[in-house]
């Protein structure tokens, strides 16, 4: 049996979110449903799958506004860092750290407009 594991993103506006997502990691939606305004969507980038959701206090699902700040950082990892970084921000994500190298791996960090925390990277191939 395999196993993996799919992350859930608690966000406050949740269209909002699922647009963003959309045009700054090219996010395909798999699954969306809107139930009296609170958005529930199963997303993929590529062959990544996430789930985002309206935070939902009641489930003890919050935000990173509600709690002050993000309990996770997602890793991104994709074939052109600096493309997908450029993305992001281009989209309305907060550069946290510029596309770099370091320890094997070509990376950038930005912050969503919800948010989250995102490692963007590659493993570098060079020595």
């Amino acid at each position: 049996m395999s196993s993996k594991i799919i992350p859930l993103l608690s966000v406050r506006r949740g269209a909002e979110a699922l647009e963003f997502y959309k045009r700054a990691f090219g996010a395909e939606e798999k699954l969306v449903l809107n139930e009296g305004g609170s958005v529930f969507a199963m997303l993929t980038i590529g062959d990544a799958e996430f789930w985002m959701s309206d935070e939902s206090p009641e489930h003890e699902n919050f935000s990173p506004e509600s709690v002050g700040g993000s309990t996770a950082r997602i890793i991104l990892v994709v074939e052109d860092v600096d493309a997908a970084h450029e993305r992001a921000v281009s989209a309305g994500a907060l550069e946290i750290s510029p596309v770099g190298e370091a320890n094997g791996w070509r990376s950038s960090r930005v912050k969503d407009p919800f948010g989250h925390h995102w490692e963007i990277a590659k493993q570098s191939t060079g020595p």
